[in-house]
């Protein structure tokens, strides 16, 4: 079925769905199966080098001819970076933490659009203002790494207000249809996906990791600092686990001097030490303790029940949504 909205019509999408571009769990595979299911698959590349950004996408175009996007994290400059993805053809690109104006002239000037993740509506404003197409509000509830910290309910609709008609994508806490009906009722024209799609079948994260989501209660997560060798000074949610409560049990001493800091938890494919603190995502491809690793994981997760192919995960969720406003609408 199709779900039309603000957001399909302006990425030529059928359902209004994005998948959330989750370093280290999110490659070609999850974003094309998202992309055949008529919703919007994104990659993440904001740290890889340009060769390796060059096979992602294309290795993403092999399995599907539908539009995908592509997200940079602007805390660090990406020009060169936007000018891989550009140069590949990719014509979705997506912004996160920091100012979008330097990066949204050379996507237009390609014919692509500008997604940018904010966490106010003074934020929006100011990113319509720089020319961004799209706007992604990111609520509190939101897993992996959060930059505001107004929940999504009452987020949604202020962007909203502020950006009208600009199309407002919702995050944080969506992981079903219900959440997907809620938030296309608060005015947003589609829901920014990640938890969900986490735990699914063509996700790369580790199988341990996607075990610890389905056996997680909605109260499992925390909001913190804690996971920051690699992002220094950078919050996020994650599931709570060994680490953090060994943390929590030492008084939360500042980095440098918390409990068991720099040992190795394991280790990636190459044989590269995991220490104890990394904000890397545990990958199917890591060894070692990954129950103490830095799992992110939005308030969602309680809604996480099964591992299935993102596809079904996608339609459903579309279908789910109808249903509930089909519902709301005889009512």
């Amino acid at each position: 079925m199709a779900l039309p909205t603000a957001l399909t019509a302006r990425l030529g999408i059928a359902l209004p769905v994005v998948q959330a571009p989750m370093g280290g769990a999110a490659g070609p595979a999850l974003a094309a199966a998202v992309c055949e299911a008529g919703a919007l698959g994104m990659l993440p590349l904001s740290w890889t080098p340009p060769d390796g950004m060059r096979a992602l996408i294309r290795a993403t175009r092999a399995l599907t001819q539908r539009p995908f996007g592509v997200n940079l994290v602007i805390e660090q400059p990406q020009h060169d970076r936007l000018a891989v993805v550009l140069a590949e053809g990719v014509r979705i690109v997506s912004f996160f933490w920091g100012d979008p104006a330097p990066y949204v002239a050379p996507v237009h000037a390609a014919g692509g659009l500008v997604m940018h993740t904010v966490a106010s509506a003074a934020e929006a404003r100011r990113s319509v203002a720089a020319g961004v197409d799209v706007i992604v509000a990111q609520g509190w509830e939101a897993g992996g790494h959060v930059w505001g910290e107004v929940s999504t309910l009452a987020l949604v609709p202020a962007v909203v207000d502020a950006v009208a008609p600009v199309p407002v994508v919702a995050a944080g806490g969506i992981a079903d249809g219900r959440g997907l009906a809620a938030v296309l009722a608060l005015g947003a024209a589609g829901a920014w996906v990640g938890t969900r799609l986490l735990a699914s079948a063509e996700s790369e994260a580790h199988p341990r990791y996607r075990e610890l989501l389905v056996a997680s209660a909605e109260d499992a997560t925390v909001h913190t600092r804690l996971f920051d060798l690699g992002w220094p000074d950078a919050a996020h949610r994650v599931l709570r686990n060994a680490t953090y409560d060994l943390w929590d049990k030492a008084g939360r001493p500042a980095s440098g001097r918390r409990p068991g800091e720099g040992e190795p938890l394991g280790r990636t494919a190459d044989g590269q030490p995991i220490p104890r603190y990394s904000d890397e995502t545990p990958h199917a491809s890591f060894q070692g303790d990954v129950d103490a690793m830095c799992l992110y994981c939005g308030q969602g997760v309680g809604l996480v029940r099964d591992v299935r192919p993102a596809g079904a995960i996608v339609r459903d969720m579309v279908a789910e949504a109808g249903a509930v406003l089909a519902r709301l609408a005889r009512a």
